[in-house]
């Protein structure tokens, strides 16, 4: 989920858990040396991949009657058959999973995570999708929210933990150069900075705009438009989407067989028509890409 904020997923990711694996990635990186087996023949030989995700974020990674479903999901699936595997989907708090990533606890993390400089510090990403920051309010909108003015200053804000929605309403420091679009922008205005309600998860979030405790919902465009979709009526998309960024799949740096690999796949499953009728399939389809890249952060 968020170049801009990141998104979520995009971008962010708990902020001191996520600047600790920064820290760490030079040192604790694997190499694949000669003799040694990549992380590519280690699937293989297993017969899976590990698959991190926070099973909170519908469209793309939710549960359905106990299952994990979504077009992440879907997407990892038909990944893990061109190389010849199974996929194993492993739930995970979101701020949790890069930090596992890094200490090889999963293959790779296929969670709506958005490809951004930072995190390409300590992480490989290969691009499958697009997406940006959707405003989701109350039906009607009674606050009069919009993404694009100063409606939001002084306003509380859910946002899941670890997003790119959550570094935008957090000021920028050291750690975080890249945070606080919003934050600035209000200050720029004369006006006070929006109150962030950070959750658990994007369940949560909308939760909070149900029960009042927040005035609008900020995640990534696809996410909130399910959302809204989904409500009954409750909730509605203010604006336009904002900040669009590619999503990436993350795998540990120096694995380059199996990072290539992934991104072959894609471009297979793009090929063979298999991609777009996944994003048909979970009405995602404006967010499809045609070329996979491997560290395609925008900057």
């Amino acid at each position: 989920m968020y170049t801009g904020p990141l998104h979520r997923r995009g971008l962010a990711v708990g902020i001191a858990v996520i600047a600790g694996a920064l820290a760490l990635s030079a040192c604790n990186a694997k190499t694949t040396t000669p003799g040694k087996k990549s992380a590519l023949d280690t699937i293989k030989k297993n017969g899976k991949i590990v698959i991190a995700t926070d099973a909170s974020y519908a469209p793309n990674e939710f549960k359905q009657n106990g299952q994990i479903v979504g077009f992440d999901i879907d997407l990892g699936s038909a990944i893990a058959k061109k190389l010849g595997v199974t996929a194993d989907f492993q739930d995970v708090k979101f701020d949790n999973i890069l930090p596992a990533l890094q200490s090889k606890k999963y293959d790779i993390s296929l969670s709506s995570f958005t490809d951004n400089k930072q995190r390409e510090q300590s992480f490989d990403f290969v691009t499958y999708f697009s997406a940006g920051t959707g405003l989701m309010v109350k039906t009607g909108n009674p606050e009069k929210l919009s993404p694009d003015d100063l409606s939001l200053c002084g306003k509380k804000i859910a946002v899941e933990k670890g997003t790119t929605q959550e570094d935008e309403l957090t000021p920028k420091s050291s750690t975080k150069p890249d945070a606080g679009a919003r934050v600035d922008k209000c200050k720029q205005g004369g006006k006070s900075a929006p109150t962030k309600v950070s959750l658990d998860d994007q369940n949560a979030a909308n939760l909070a705009l149900g029960n009042g405790r927040a005035d609008a919902v900020l995640a990534d465009s696809p996410v909130a438009a399910y959302a809204a979709k989904e409500s009954g009526g409750k909730f509605e998309i203010a604006g336009k989407a904002y900040d669009t960024a590619p999503y990436g799949i993350a795998i540990p740096k120096n694995e380059n067989e199996l990072r290539d690999g992934i991104q072959k796949a894609i471009k297979d499953l793009i090929t063979d028509g298999t991609y777009k009728q996944l994003t048909d399939k979970w009405g995602v389809s404006d967010g499809g890409i045609t070329d996979p890249k491997v560290n395609g952060a925008a900057g």
